[in-house]
């Protein structure tokens, strides 16, 4: 019966979005010009501001963390891939709302297309990012075998966390404000928690483990088990990240439901 629910659930979802599919295109493009206006580069900052922070951080972090590490700045880069496109969709969702509130006053309009306008964007920015990262680790002499194909999977649940996360930053931000500061701080300590550019191995079994509570680390650690140890994950491994995304959008689109009706009074 609940199965039934949610099928209805997301059918409904993309009708309605099918319906507005040109409203939903048209805020793609306006996030995604407004992003690069004014810029020389223009779309091009998408590729090389990530490609000069891995450079950076590749040069300060070699010295201190991987001078006896094979490919280490695959490692890095992997991690900072990942970690950069969760802050990108999650902080660019927390907004959706409120950088839209004069159309949503005005237009009845399901408020979830705004949030997935915003997520398509950072997906754009992921797949280009991406692109480079597969140079690199041609570059970088890593084999790439079959087993890549499976990157698709940690690619399409941190997605889906990404929505879900987005969902509730976004409706929580309408109501406090002050959201925006304490996710600044949280995702500072979340990028050190996320093992990015230091490994995991100095520390006990358990410790490695309570990493894993992290779900950020677990699509990263998937990421490079896939890429640097040509290993496919267990099946806990893979278990626990699609929980980690569903349990995220089940929140979010719950959040959404209860507190719907509350947006326009605080916008």
């Amino acid at each position: 019966m609940k199965d039934e629910k949610r099928d209805v659930m997301f059918k409904e979802i993309a009708l309605r979005i099918k319906k507005h599919q040109f409203l939903f295109e048209e805020l793609v493009k306006r996030d995604f010009k407004k992003k690069y206006k004014r810029t020389i580069l223009g779309m091009l900052w998408s590729v090389l501001s990530p490609l000069l922070q891995l450079i950076i951080m590749s040069i300060v972090f070699t010295t201190f963390f991987g001078r006896d590490m094979e490919h280490y700045t695959i490692y890095l880069f992997s991690g900072n891939l990942l970690y950069s496109f969760f802050k990108d969709a999650t902080n660019n969702g927390m907004h959706s709302l409120m950088q839209n509130a004069n159309i949503i006053k005005k237009i009845n309009l399901p408020k979830y297309i705004f949030l997935l306008s915003k997520e398509v964007s950072s997906l754009i920015n992921f797949g280009l990012t991406l692109i480079i990262y597969f140079l690199f680790v041609i570059i970088d002499g890593v084999p790439i075998t079959w087993k890549f194909i499976m990157l698709l999977y940690p690619i399409i649940f941190i997605m889906i966390f990404n929505i879900g996360f987005g969902f509730i930053l976004s409706a929580l931000f309408v109501l406090f404000k002050d959201i925006q500061y304490l996710y600044d701080v949280f995702t500072l300590m979340l990028m050190y928690l996320s093992a990015i550019f230091y490994t995991t191995d100095a520390f006990s079994p358990f410790v490695q483990k309570l990493f894993y509570c992290n779900p950020v680390y677990s699509y990263i650690s998937y990421f490079r088990l896939i890429v640097l140890e040509q290993t496919v994950p267990p099946l806990w491994h893979h278990i626990l990240c699609a929980a980690y995304a569903l349990v995220a959008l089940a929140i979010g689109c719950l959040i959404y439901k209860k507190l719907n009706y509350k947006f326009l009074y605080y916008m």
